[in-house]
């Protein structure tokens, strides 16, 4: 086996500790949301405002979820660092999403994920905040 095979698939067998805390932390929400009966839409939507974690579906709604993972709460809870600033621009990002998908007759929200995952756990514990905080700025786009 070549050298590049044998990495790639050690890569492919350790990525979970490979990850960082915050990516392992977005792919167990994921994995909790898909286990809630929401439908994963996107991942790790990116454009020049910034980035949408998770983009879901919870029946006919678009949900927005924010994920914030932290291994200790010395710092504060993981949903305490969304700030109003961090809002506006999920707002402006989700805005631009509906739009570009031609989804702004869908109801949507915002919803957070906070996992804790501490150091040496196998397993994180995950809070979910549905309807986590109102769209936020100019050209709100829910009521």
């Amino acid at each position: 086996m070549s050298p590049l095979i044998a990495i790639r698939d050690w890569f492919w067998r350790n990525r979970e500790k490979a990850a960082t805390l915050g990516q392992r932390g977005e792919n167990a929400a994921a994995h909790f949301l898909c286990q809630s009966g929401y439908k994963i839409v996107a991942r790790g939507y990116r454009d020049k405002l910034g980035e949408l974690d998770l983009i879901v579906l919870d029946g006919r709604t678009v949900v927005f979820v924010e994920v914030k993972t932290r291994t200790n709460h010395d710092a504060g809870h993981p949903a305490e660092s969304i700030t109003h600033d961090k809002q506006r621009r999920l707002t402006r990002l989700a805005l631009l999403y509906l739009k570009r998908h031609r989804l702004l007759d869908q109801s949507a929200r915002f919803d957070v994920i906070a996992v804790t995952w501490p150091e040496h756990a196998t397993q994180p514990e995950i809070e979910h905040y549905r309807n986590a905080f109102p769209a936020v700025g100019k050209g709100q786009m829910f009521s």
